[in-house]
């Protein structure tokens, strides 16, 4: 995950199209054509329509002189949407960010029957719009500003207010700090299909203390930056559905069973009619999830279906859309509770169907082909560390792979609506993305294949695959890479990357692995081993028990996994096992944390970016997840955190962490730095003043960490061979 400098742009741009479940940002994606054979994008300021199988068949179907407001500069499209029948298309400008993504910002529509460009919301404050979309009749658009829902009628331009309560902490049409950066929920609205009302979330935050950040830079005197953070044992906010009417602005709320509280919505649509909702529900421990039907006219809820884990249940993994079929009567559904992620096919009675009945998970849906009665999504059976993908009959069966078996690797599609088309891009760890177009189910290649020639002259590093079985009978995946001039005879530094936890693997068969941004050099050249090892808890395709393990033991047998992998990796007669190394960053910190003082033994280096050192500082969504509820699973989250083991530490530290970050806060830095002063240890620290989790922002911020990195890398922990 991490690239030298001179590839940066070039790799972090690569990734971000190709792996976007990881690196994502609430964006465009393919806009397809009705018919499913041509995509619209922008190209020079204008919106264009391609050809899928041949992009030199281009053409314009609105100019940047119609985008062109009269007297202004032509606008610069973010984003934009067509109504139905491709006559009015919405364009999405002049964005800013909400925290992560830049998701408000100016709307207009572009009338092509009159030929006319007009602002929506232009009574608004400037770059405030969030999530505007057309009505389905197409005669009205729908936006939240400042926490409040409106609508614009397009012939008339007036303007309605549906909700007038908004605040800074009542928030209609989208969602706090925490649903949006853990059940990844931003657009909080949904048009009804006969355009007469719009279902809403609407979240009360008025209860979430704020987490105030210390800007010391930006002025004179210093002044705080509140963020709404609810902690580990905070409720959260409350949430609720409501369906606004469009005539009279009057909403209904529904009746949805349970504290407002103690639970969660994650997911709502309306269920492809105009009378019901279809919502999500998640209890507060994440362990039981329900699927409702809201009756959109009295607001009754009825469960249709229903699971629980002893671990967790996760939220539904599109945060927009229901995937419907036979019309409407059921929908497609993926779950672990079998022991495998399967696929089935849920009615609205209940009665569920197994669509995957092959024993290994389906990584993800990719799309349902209805009329051609196949369902593709990807899977792996074979090796956790790639992707392929397969399809199976939309009424169950044994899967079949669809990826050509000789392209080993990680492959990803974009598959057309009407199933005939995708675009594929495949790579493995040795070989740059290849991108073309292919034909389905038979996958045959319609056009591209050549690698892009940005990637001729990068030096791929030659990363090497194994596997290791612990002496808790645990076998994990691995990869490394060897000093160029390696020698069996001699003994090296090895260096480890680290996550570990729920939300990322590291050992994965694509390109990109093995690439270390922060390392100013070469580490090969140097005379390193660097590698990287999967424990239980990562996402792996390797079955609900794999994934599920770590339950009530983050900082337990994700650090026991990685330590038992590294005391056999150091049995290798190449491997010094007085120069051993690790480093990671957000979860990555706290296991680079917990593995140097849990094993001062193995790990004699490490370097710990952004860490969470104590648990019961992070959200309360994603920590009680995975570790439980307090007051009675206190202990798991007191216990396993890396502030238990401070007084452990023995090998060379290195703790880095952005003063501004607010997703891991700034204090576990300091609650570390105090328990390592009372117990003596003395470590190295480089804080980044107001830069976030990231530490990318401020001029040169991005090659000082790396030269801070390598410096003190190569002084603890010196590369080359003896």
């Amino acid at each position: 995950m991490k690239q030298n400098f001179k590839l940066k742009f070039l790799l972090s741009t690569l990734l971000v199209f190709i792996f976007s479940g990881v690196y994502a940002q609430w964006g465009q994606g393919t806009y397809w054509s009705a018919d499913g054979n041509k995509i619209m994008r922008v190209e020079d300021g204008n919106i264009v329509q391609v050809d899928a199988m041949d992009a030199s068949k281009t053409s314009v179907l609105i100019s940047k002189e119609m985008l062109t407001p009269k007297g202004e500069k032509p606008l610069n499209v973010v984003r934009f949407a067509f109504a139905d029948g491709n006559q009015k298309v919405l364009i999405n400008t002049n964005t800013k960010k909400v925290w992560r993504y830049d998701t408000r910002g100016d709307s207009w529509v572009y009338d092509l029957q009159a030929k006319t460009l007009k602002q929506v919301g232009k009574d608004k404050p400037e770059s405030s719009l969030m999530f505007a979309k057309f009505s389905p009749d197409a005669k009205k658009v729908a936006y939240v500003s400042e926490h409040n829902l409106y609508v614009e009628d397009l012939a008339s331009g007036e303007t309605k207010a549906l909700t007038t309560d908004g605040t800074l902490r009542l928030i209609n049409g989208t969602f706090d700090w925490v649903y949006e950066e853990e059940l990844d929920c931003r657009d909080g609205f949904r048009w009804s299909p006969d355009s007469k009302s719009i279902a809403y979330w609407q979240i009360d935050a008025r209860k979430i203390k704020n987490y105030l950040m210390l800007n010391t830079t930006d002025s004179l005197y210093p002044f705080t930056v509140p963020v709404e953070y609810p902690v580990v044992g905070q409720d959260p906010s409350s949430c609720k559905v409501g369906i606004v009417d469009i005539s009279t602005a009057k909403t209904k709320w529904m009746n949805v069973p349970g504290d407002a509280v103690q639970h969660y919505i994650p997911r709502m649509e309306w269920a492809n009619n105009s009378t019901q909702l279809i919502i999500q529900q998640l209890n507060r421990r994440q362990n039981e999830s329900k699927i409702m039907l809201l009756n959109a006219a009295d607001g009754s809820a009825k469960t249709i279906y229903s699971e629980t884990d002893k671990a967790w249940v996760d939220a539904k993994a599109e945060a927009t859309g229901w995937t419907w079929i036979d019309g409407g009567k059921k929908f497609i559904w993926l779950s672990e509770k079998d022991g495998w992620r399967h696929i089935y096919a849920i009615g609205l009675d209940g009665k569920e169907t197994l669509l995957t009945k092959d024993a290994f998970d389906a990584i993800e849906l990719n799309l349902v082909d209805e009329k051609g009665g196949n369902l593709y999504f990807m899977a792996s059976p074979d090796n956790a560390t790639q992707k392929y993908l397969y399809r199976v009959s939309i009424k169950g069966g044994n899967a079949v792979k669809v990826t050509p078996t000789d392209e080993a690797g990680t492959h990803s599609y974009d598959i057309s609506p009407n199933g005939k088309l995708a675009f594929h891009v495949y790579s493995s760890s040795i070989i740059a993305p290849l991108s073309d177009v292919v034909s389905l189910p038979n996958h045959k290649r319609l056009s591209g294949g050549e690698v892009d020639k940005r990637y001729d002259s990068l030096v791929i590093p030659k990363v090497e695959f194994f596997k290791v079985k612990t002496e808790d009978g645990i076998e994990m995946d691995g990869w490394m890479i060897k000093p160029k001039d390696f020698d069996p005879k001699k003994k090296y530094p090895v260096v480890f990357y680290v996550y570990g936890e729920p939300a990322s693997q590291t050992v994965v068969d694509r390109f990109g692995t093995g690439f270390n941004r922060l390392y100013t050099g070469d580490m090969a050249n140097d005379g390193y081993i660097y590698m990287s090892v999967d424990g239980r808890g990562s996402p792996a395709p390797k079955g609900r028990e794999w994934r599920k393990s770590i339950y009530h033991k983050i900082g337990d047998i994700n650090i026991r996994d990685q330590a038992m992998a590294a005391k056999e990796i150091l049995k290798w007669d190449y491997v010094d096992k007085d120069r051993v190394a690790v480093w990671g960053w957000s979860g990555g910190g706290s296991s680079t944390l917990n593995l140097l003082m849990q094993y001062p033994e193995i790990y004699k280096t490490g370097i710990s970016i952004a860490a969470v050192d104590n648990q019961l500082n992070y959200d309360n969504i994603y920590q009680e997840r995975y570790m439980g509820l307090l007051p009675e699973d206190k202990h798991y989250f007191v216990d396993n955190s890396p502030l238990a083991h401070a007084k452990n530490l023995q090998g060379n530290l290195l703790l880095i962490h952005g003063t501004g970050d607010d997703n891991v806060h700034y204090n576990n830095a300091e609650q570390m730095i105090n328990q390592l002063i009372k117990y003596g240890k003395t470590f190295q620290m480089m804080s980044y003043p107001n830069r976030t989790h990231g530490i990318y922002e401020g001029e040169g911020t991005s090659k000082h960490l790396a030269l801070t990195y390598t410096k003190f890398l190569k002084e603890n922990c010196p590369p080359g061979g003896k």
